[in-house]
């Protein structure tokens, strides 16, 4: 289990984070759902300890990791692909994902979790020796989720999986996010600006505002709009 407790941010007199506490469990998908600016991004990098935090606890399964370096983090078996795509461009898409596994602490087969990449995404295999610079944008994200769960790793945040990428490819994308929570009991934090597209997978969400929790509840509490103040402000429309 990942749980938040009163976790805030700041840059510098900015607020992007304030007191949100949640808890995200195994074996289900967990939306962070709000507008641009929200603050779900923030958040989610708080939580892998790329931005660090100015007060509250991060814990998975109990054990405090709040303190810890972000490679001391995915060490602990936490992932997190952060939006706009960041990979080695220059790079093949092999390349790239041998980095990513040599980033953390290698265990396992390299060539077993390699063939598992290819049979998930079969055009990675196929473009495997290009410049992930000319990948298209829905292959670039598949790459980057390949690179985060790469080890199999039971805890991850996965941040606007779905921006700017076509209906069709969003719907791989979110297929292969469900298969991948319900392997093992994993753990799936999972950002959108758009509701529709979140509570297709979600078990539970959360929606935030100003960088505070302005209401949580299960997928079907989130969709009737169990809370007046529910508005498209917070939701956004379909897609």
């Amino acid at each position: 289990m990942l749980e938040v407790r009163n976790l805030q941010v700041s840059y510098g007199a900015i607020e992007a984070v304030r007191g949100v506490s949640l808890i995200a469990r195994p074996g289900q998908i967990t939306a962070l759902i709000g507008a641009n600016g929200a603050g779900k991004s923030s958040l989610m990098r708080a939580i892998s300890g790329v931005t660090p935090a100015k007060t509250g606890e991060i814990l998975l399964d109990g054990k405090d990791i709040s303190r810890m370096l972000p490679h001391e983090r995915a060490q602990n078996g936490l992932a997190h692909a952060m939006e706009g795509r960041r990979i080695f461009h220059q790079h093949t898409v092999e390349e790239n994902l041998i980095t990513a596994w040599h980033f953390r602490k290698p265990k396992g087969n390299f060539k077993l979790a390699l063939d598992k990449v290819y049979g998930n995404f079969p055009i990675l295999a196929e473009r495997s020796r290009a410049k992930a610079g000319t990948l298209s944008g829905g292959q670039q994200q598949m790459l980057i989720l390949s690179m985060a769960t790469l080890h199999a790793p039971r805890f991850v945040l996965l941040d606007e999986p779905s921006l700017g990428l076509a209906p069709i490819i969003v719907a791989q994308i979110f297929e292969f996010i469900k298969e991948y929570c319900a392997e093992g009991d994993r753990v799936v934090l999972l950002s959108e600006q758009m509701a529709s597209l979140a509570l297709k997978v979600a078990n539970y969400g959360y929606v935030l505002k100003h960088g505070k929790v302005v209401f949580e509840g299960t997928r079907d509490e989130l969709r009737s709009g169990a809370s007046a103040d529910l508005s498209s402000a917070y939701l956004g429309g379909g897609q």
